[in-house]
This record gives structure tokens, C-alpha cells and sequence, in this order.
């Protein structure tokens, strides 16, 4: 039995501390991933097949006996096959873990999400500091590590399941295939969701939108290399510069929770979009309302909204303070002082963790 199998109040200190220990081995491990991903050596066992440890630094220019003690962690936490031979011992990632560490178009790929971790451990006194005074750490500190993770995480959903997923929904597909659709992406980030609409809509236009400007490089290179760089732009903005009645769509995904004022976002929103046009809103499928102990993906959502959402979200005031972990009611709730009528739930399941909302 694990401390997740029984209420908090009945676990004994042998238990926590149980649970402490493999928290805290799983934290060690997450790193030594992120060793794996930003060293090239997982691309290097992807590409080359079963190494030794002067193989690996050979290839990837690094030091062989750092290697040797991360092929060894590795293969004894369950990542790398582990063979011994004539010429020393080899190892080599199983076909599920080059999968899953490696392919950024693969739905099960989360080689990148470590850079979380990594980049909340590198903010981490000016976390403390924000936790003391109220304050915030943005986007812009938690730096490249956390922008990567995000794109590279979100990306493969993007290019797959966007476009049939949307297909499903005949309200928003057939707004979206108007000829010549004018659609914005507000908070585009990298803009894997921009790129996925313009590929799923060949007639549509796309704008995207995004405060961060190293976000907003990375989408134009990411657009100009996919060859859609006619039909999607990208503006380093906020939701203010918006122009009126210009949009048939617009679409907010996985950010506003992250907005200081997303009342005022969505209200711009509101206003730039035609009336007969659609506003969906895809964010955290978190439960409707709040409950101790949680799954795992209640837990996952708090710990990100604990150390990079809430922070972010208050690095600017005035700020509404959201966090990663906002419920349908509150969404509902800064719909309706943005002016609109009602918030949906549309019917787009099984979409990594998100939700999809439309606002009317």
C-alpha cells in the first residue's frame, strides 16, 4: 500500500516517509532525463543502436566516464538495456523508451517535460522570494527550458488530433472553413497550434499572438520551415493591439490561465472576433471542483501551477492570480464579466490533459 491508497490522516510517519523517498527519487530521475535530452545522448542511442560509454561520448562530444555513469543510472532505473559483451558493456534504449524520450512527432513523447522541473530548480530563490512577498516570476525568467518543454509537449497533439479533433465539432469546424477564415491564435507561444489550423484549414489565415518574444521567433521559424509562412503571421503583442471585427475564430490554447487579467484578455477576445464567429478556449481538464487526495493529474496540475502558472501569472499586476488548476467555474466566471453569454464544454475527448470550451 502506498500513501496514495489511504487518506493522509491514517498514514503513519514510516508511510510519508516512504513516500518522501520515492518523490524524491523520481525528482533525481526526472533530472538525469534531462541530462539525456539536452546532452544528445538519447538522440545518439536512438540513431546508433547499443553503445559503450566511449561510444556514446565519442558521438556526442561529452566525457566518457560522466557517460558511463549515465548509461549505468540509467539502465539500472529501467530506461537502457544493458548487455555485457566482448568489448565491453553496451547499452541501448528499448524501442518504447526511443519512443517516448526521442520522437517529438509521437503522441507518447515527453522527453522534453523534465525541462519543467529543471527550470523551476533555476528560479527557485526568486520563487521563495515571490512566495514571501506576494511577487511573481515570469515566462521570460523561467527561460528556455520551460518554453521548449512546453512546445515540444504540446506539439505532437497539435499536429495529430487538432484538426480531426476540431473536424468533430460542426459548429467550430464550419466557421473555420469559410473561404479566406481569418483566424487568431491569442498566447500562440511556439506556434505548433498555428501551424496545425493552417495545415487543417488550407483556405484560413492564421495570426498568432503572443507577449514573448523569443516564443514568437521560434513560431516564425517553426512556420517559415513547415512552408506556411503566406498564410500564418505572427505578432510579439498583447491582446489590446486586437483589431476589431477582424477574426472568424479566435482561439486561447493553455494560456489563460496564465494571464495576469484574463478578464480584459477575453473581453479583446470578444471584440475581435465577427458575431457569427467562434471563440474556444483549450485548457487543464482538471475536475470541476476541489478534491483531497487528487488523482495524479490534479497533483501534476497544482505542482506546475505551484512553481511556473501562479508565479507567471502574478509576475504583472494588477493580477487575477489563476494558477495552472482553473476550474470550469472560473472560466465561466471570467467569461461572463468579458461579456459573454455562456461557456460550453464541446465534445473533444482524450486530448492529452485538456479541455475544450467554447465561449458564446
Amino acid at each position: 500500500m502506498t500513501i496514495t491508497d489511504i487518506h493522509p490522516a491514517a498514514a503513519t510517519a514510516d508511510e510519508i516517509s516512504e513516500r518522501v523517498f520515492a518523490l524524491t527519487l523520481a525528482g533525481a530521475e526526472a533530472m538525469s532525463i534531462y541530462l539525456g535530452d539536452r546532452l544528445g545522448w538519447y538522440d545518439a542511442l536512438a540513431a546508433g543502436g547499443a553503445v559503450t560509454p566511449a561510444e556514446l561520448a565519442g558521438r556526442t562530444g561529452t566525457d566518457e566516464r560522466y557517460a558511463r555513469e549515465w548509461l549505468e543510472q540509467q539502465a539500472v532505473c529501467g530506461l537502457l538495456l544493458a548487455h555485457d559483451e566482448p568489448d565491453g558493456r553496451r547499452f541501448e534504449l528499448a524501442p518504447g523508451a526511443a519512443e517516448a524520450l526521442t520522437d517529438e512527432t509521437s503522441l507518447a513523447y515527453l522527453g522534453a517535460l523534465p525541462r519543467l522541473i529543471v527550470a523551476a530548480a533555476g528560479v527557485m530563490p526568486q520563487l521563495l522570494d515571490a512566495y514571501r512577498t506576494g511577487g511573481g516570476v515570469s515566462w521570460h525568467d523561467l527561460g528556455e527550458d520551460a518554453r521548449e518543454a512546453q512546445a515540444a509537449v504540446n506539439r505532437p497533439w497539435f499536429e495529430h488530433q487538432l484538426a480531426p479533433a476540431l473536424a468533430g465539432v460542426a459548429g467550430v469546424h464550419d466557421v473555420l472553413s469559410r473561404p479566406g477564415a481569418r483566424i487568431l491564435d491569442v498566447g500562440c507561444g511556439a506556434g505548433w497550434s498555428s501551424i496545425a489550423l493552417a495545415r487543417a484549414y488550407p483556405s484560413a489565415v492564421v495570426v498568432g499572438v503572443d507577449i514573448d518574444e523569443p516564443s514568437i521567433e521560434m513560431a516564425r521559424r517553426a512556420t517559415a520551415e513547415a512552408g506556411l509562412a503566406d498564410r500564418v503571421t505572427f505578432l510579439a503583442a498583447d491582446a489590446a493591439s486586437l483589431e476589431e471585427n477582424a477574426y472568424d475564430a479566435a482561439f486561447a490554447f493553455e494560456c489563460v490561465h496564465d494571464m495576469a487579467r484574463p478578464v480584459e484578455v477575453l473581453a479583446e477576445v470578444r471584440r475581435a472576433v465577427r458575431s457569427d464567429g467562434v471563440v474556444v478556449v483549450m485548457d487543464e481538464a482538471v475536475g470541476e471542483e476541489f478534491s483531497a487526495p487528487g488523482n495524479e493529474l490534479e497533483r501534476f496540475m497544482y505542482a506546475c501551477s505551484i512553481f511556473i502558472c501562479l508565479p507567471d501569472g502574478r509576475s504583472s499586476g494588477p493580477s487575477a492570480g489563476t494558477g495552472t488548476v482553473m476550474r470550469p467555474g472560473i472560466l465561466r466566471g471570467y467569461a461572463a464579466e468579458a461579456g459573454f453569454d455562456d461557456v460550453e464544454v464541446l465534445p473533444i475527448e482524450d486530448f492529452s490533459f485538456f479541455r475544450f470550451y467554447r465561449l458564446v
